[in-house]
């Protein structure tokens, strides 16, 4: 479903065929044929893989609070401790038990992202959703606007952007830190929190498509199996390593925004 032209031109491509190393990169790895259009709207393959995310977390704390037992036992116990990591590794330790009304928030922010992180290993699937811009641009709006609009309710539109600026700091640098703090609280940390995960999902999946299209590449008689050997078992050690990497930018892009919806709430004390 992406180019359809790339995979059959690196599928007739090996070291002594004649044609160079079909490198994989950005569009044509990245953009997908739309599965079905209305009008202006195309629905693709990565906006299915979100909905199909969206799903199972819905299904899986579903499936596991629907018919909550004293005592729990299978999809109830991981349903437990999936939420009883996001509260204590994530949300206690940021905000504190005043943010425990935000448990629900980044239970389903962490697994959501996750699952879209996930995506990449995933047969069939093999891509991570968030390494399309626009996702984790839509997960950073939503954080940004909760944050922003708590920080207005509970210091007033005053008090909030008084806030931001640091007190017991000189005049002479105050002038020149005030409008960097207001930049860092409005642009910054929003564009970072959205960068970083983009970016990771991004190199990560290209980086194995790399080594992976070498491992067909390079496959051939002679020297060319040893090369297309240990390309293979670097695309083994990379995608074990991205798990890793998926695991650990939700991780991040949960704990910062616990953080800040934690410093919106603390600043009102």
């Amino acid at each position: 479903m992406a180019s359809e032209a790339h995979v059959i031109a690196s599928g007739g491509c090996h070291l002594f065929s004649g044609c160079g190393f079909p490198a994989p990169g950005y569009p044509h790895d990245f953009t997908f044929t739309p599965l079905f259009s209305i009008g202006a709207f195309h629905f693709t393959k990565p906006m299915l893989l979100a909905i199909i995310c969206a799903g199972l977390v819905i299904w899986f704390f579903w499936a596991g609070f629907a018919k909550p037992k004293l005592v729990p036992r299978g999809v109830q116990n991981v349903a437990e401790l999936a939420i009883l990591f996001v509260r204590d590794q994530i949300l206690r330790p940021m905000m504190g038990k005043q943010g425990d009304g935000f448990l629900p928030f980044l239970v389903s922010l962490f697994f959501f992202i996750w699952l879209m992180n996930l995506m990449e290993i995933i047969p069939i699937a093999q891509f991570p959703v968030a390494s399309r811009i626009a996702f984790p641009v839509a997960l950073m709006l939503m954080v940004y606007i909760t944050y922003t609009v708590l920080g207005i309710k509970t210091m007033g539109l005053r008090g909030y952007f008084k806030n931001m600026i640091p007190t017991g700091v000189p005049a002479g640098i105050l002038v020149i830190l005030a409008p960097v703090e207001i930049l860092q609280y409005i642009l910054i940390r929003p564009f970072t929190l959205a960068i970083r995960l983009f970016a990771n999902m991004f190199a990560g999946h290209l980086l194995i498509a790399v080594f992976t299209l070498a491992s067909w590449y390079l496959f051939s008689a002679g020297i060319g199996l040893l090369f297309s050997a240990t390309s293979f078992l670097l695309v083994i050690a990379l995608t074990a390593f991205e798990m890793l990497i998926q695991g650990l930018q939700a991780y991040i892009f949960t704990i910062l925004t616990a953080q800040y919806i934690g410093g919106s709430l603390e600043a009102g004390h």
